[in-house]
């Protein structure tokens, strides 16, 4: 075999001085506070069972999809399993993706065109600035859930526009409504506002509130733009199905026409391999389980308000960047300081893992605790009592 690149030898050698070469973990015992699973679907027999049960009752006995789903791949879960998700988002259709990182480069790479303009959040996630990177438009980030930065962006933009153009580029504003590194979320309603004053297309991925935060009247998990009755203001939607609803997968949400374009111009969809039967029906019945699983989702809400509190009365919230999701991080800074203290919860059970610099920016490294249904509110309390011993 040839020797390995000097060039990425030093690069490597260059993180793991950093402290920051990242490893493959493996699976443990200690308490949950790291895992995306907020419903525990991931590990639910019923869902399991359910799904079984699905593929039988249809006569589906193959392991695989055999194509991408413009060529042999398209079974017939994937039709019901899309109508149902676009009702259960009142939205018009829904085009599932083999991810969430697939379906943001798919989008982002496909329909801004190379006119246009894209506004996105400082913060936004690695797919969606990979996506913008592989799209020819120009790009813009404003500062992070600042409506005033990106109002200004929009103002500087639309005045260099030239005037003798036949047709005007299309703007994007790209937002998450939890953001996956801190948990808070920004003023959609405002963001609405905004891109109906200014004719923008308004994209929000909502991996981290599927599950997590629905409507009022349903309390069913739809997430933070259903919460807020804001559906049919929104460009597009990205549902990841990894997270609330512990399986895999991603959708993305919109009209007939966007649909369309999506399959026939987003390559992260025509030239890939579909997801087996047995994956999208784990969908379908997961989707199912959101409509049912109220106990779950109030238990999660119940330990987020505990958790909340309990910060505040230990004297944490300093530490912690405001936040009303399921993903709370203290700012620790220091890549070592931050593996130390992890290390340490993890010697007393608890899994609670260290977000490093260059994942996040350098001084803003953090420890991030993802609470469950399943978390007990004694579990809470005992995980930020030991904060405290180890940071104070």
């Amino acid at each position: 075999m040839k020797n390995f690149p000097k060039s990425l030898k030093q690069k490597l050698q260059q993180r793991e001085a950093n402290n920051a070469l990242r490893e493959l973990p493996f699976s443990n015992s200690l308490i949950d506070f790291a895992s995306n699973d907020y419903l525990g679907f991931a590990k639910s027999e019923t869902i399991f069972e359910e799904t079984h049960q699905l593929l039988v009752s249809q006569n589906i006995k193959v392991n695989g999809a055999t194509g991408s789903r413009l060529l042999s791949g398209n079974h017939q879960l994937y039709q019901q399993t899309e109508d149902f998700i676009a009702q259960f988002h009142q939205t018009e259709t829904a085009l599932i993706f083999n991810s969430g990182y697939d379906a943001n480069i798919g989008f982002f790479s496909a329909v801004p065109q190379r006119s246009d303009i894209i506004l996105y959040d400082e913060l936004c996630h690695a797919s969606i600035r990979d996506g913008i990177q592989m799209s020819n438009a120009k790009s813009f980030k404003f500062q992070h859930n600042d409506i005033d930065d990106l109002k200004k962006l929009l103002q500087r933009h639309s005045i260099q526009l030239p005037t003798s153009s036949s047709q005007l580029p299309a703007f994007y504003i790209v937002t998450e409504s939890v953001f996956s590194m801190d948990g808070d979320t920004p003023n959609l309603e405002q963001l609405v506002q905004l891109s109906e004053k200014h004719n923008c297309y308004l994209v929000i991925d909502e991996a981290h509130a599927l599950g997590v935060f629905g409507s009022p009247k349903t309390s069913g998990g739809e997430g933070v733009v259903q919460s807020f009755g804001l559906q049919d203001k929104v460009f597009a939607r990205i549902m990841t199905f990894g997270k609330g609803l512990g399986c895999h997968g991603a959708a993305i949400l919109g009209s007939a026409e966007l649909k369309s374009y999506l399959v026939n111009f987003a390559r992260s969809f025509i030239y890939t391999t579909g997801l087996s039967p047995h994956s999208v029906a784990t969908i379908w019945i997961a989707y199912h389980h959101l409509t049912k699983e109220q106990n779950a989702l109030k238990a999660l809400k119940n330990n987020i308000t505990h958790f909340n509190h309990e910060k505040n009365r230990l004297g944490l919230k300093p530490l912690f960047i405001y936040s009303k999701s399921a993903i709370q991080c203290a700012i620790i800074p220091g890549n070592q300081r931050v593996k130390n203290i992890a290390d340490q919860l993890k010697k007393s059970g608890f899994d609670v893992r260290p977000i490093l610099s260059p994942t996040v920016p350098e001084g803003q490294e953090r420890l991030r605790f993802c609470l469950h249904s399943y978390n007990s509110e004694t579990e809470i309390s005992e995980v930020l009592q030991l904060l405290c011993t180890f940071v104070f």
